[in-house]
Order: structure tokens, then sequence, then C-alpha cells
């Protein structure tokens, strides 16, 4: 019985890196690129290799992106949250306002990139504060972050969005 199942596992093994060996795409095969390494690029990027956003219309982004995970938290940061369940979901929407102002930074206006791109930044490092805040489940410090997060959003409204779509907490 042990023999069969040392045997089975063997064999398991070598078909698994068979396998992988065949179905791993490689980036280069003697110094050229392979087919298969071509064929596994990317599709949003542009032929000089420049990001492409799926969604060029900032509004259409904002409101399908940001919106969303904005106003669930509105909820969740009402009070301290009683349990895991609740820190947990605070985290995983301060994560993803976090690292999507990383995305906002791709979609610049045609003015005022830098004030833009400031902006961008500002919710960023307080989203990943906020994120960390909610890591250590420190509601206080929670609280501050993602209010300083939502007032970055705001300085940027009121100057690309003429002071609509103010955020509170």
């Amino acid at each position: 019985m042990r023999a069969s199942l040392i045997l089975a596992f063997t064999v398991l093994a070598v078909v698994s890196c068979l396998l992988g060996t065949v179905m791993m795409p490689q980036s280069t095969v003697g110094g050229e690129k392979s087919s298969l390494a071509s064929a596994t690029q990317p599709v949003n990027l542009e032929d000089d290799g420049e990001l492409v956003p799926v969604e060029e219309d900032m509004h259409e982004f904002m409101e399908y992106v940001f919106q969303p995970t904005y106003k669930r938290l509105k909820v969740s940061m009402a009070t301290a949250p009683a349990d895991n369940a609740g820190w947990k979901a605070i985290k995983a929407d301060s994560l993803s306002l976090a690292e999507a102002a990383n995305l906002i930074i791709m979609r610049p206006p045609g003015e005022d990139a830098k004030d833009w791109n400031k902006y961008s930044v500002d919710v960023r490092n307080h989203g990943k504060e906020f994120y960390t805040s909610a890591r250590a489940k420190d509601f206080a410090s929670a609280t501050k972050h993602y209010k300083a997060m939502l007032n970055s959003c705001n300085d940027c409204h009121k100057q690309f969005e003429d002071g609509k779509h103010i955020l509170t907490p």
C-alpha cells in the first residue's frame, strides 16, 4: 500500500513538472521571444507600452469604482466594528480605495495635471494609513485617516468638479 502511494505521488509529480514545462510560457527561447510569450502580453498596453484605461470617462470611473466602496465605508465607519468581519470589510474597502487612487494618476486632465497628481497621491497616502489603522483595529486612527482621505477627495472635487460630489464621513 505504502509503495503504491509513493509510486502514485512520484508519477503525479513527474506529470505536473512535464505539464508545467509545456504549459508555462517562456519569455525567451535561445535569446528570442517565443510566440507563447508574445501571446500572453497584457492587452491593456498600447503599441508604445503605455497603459490605457478601460473606462476613459472619469465620471463613469468614479461612479463604478469609487462610489460603491465609499458608500459601504460610510456605513462601516459609522461605529467601531464589533467583530473581525466588520474589520475585514473596512480593511478590504480601505485597501481598494488606496490602490484605486493609483489608477486616478493614470487619468490626468488636460490641465492642472500637477494638482491632479498631488490630490491622487494624497488620497492614496491617507488611504494607506486608513488601511494600516484598520489592520491594527484602531478605530480612532482609522477614523482620522478615513476623514483625511475624504478631505483629499473633496479638495480634488472642489478644483476639478466645481465643488460637486462632496463626500461626508
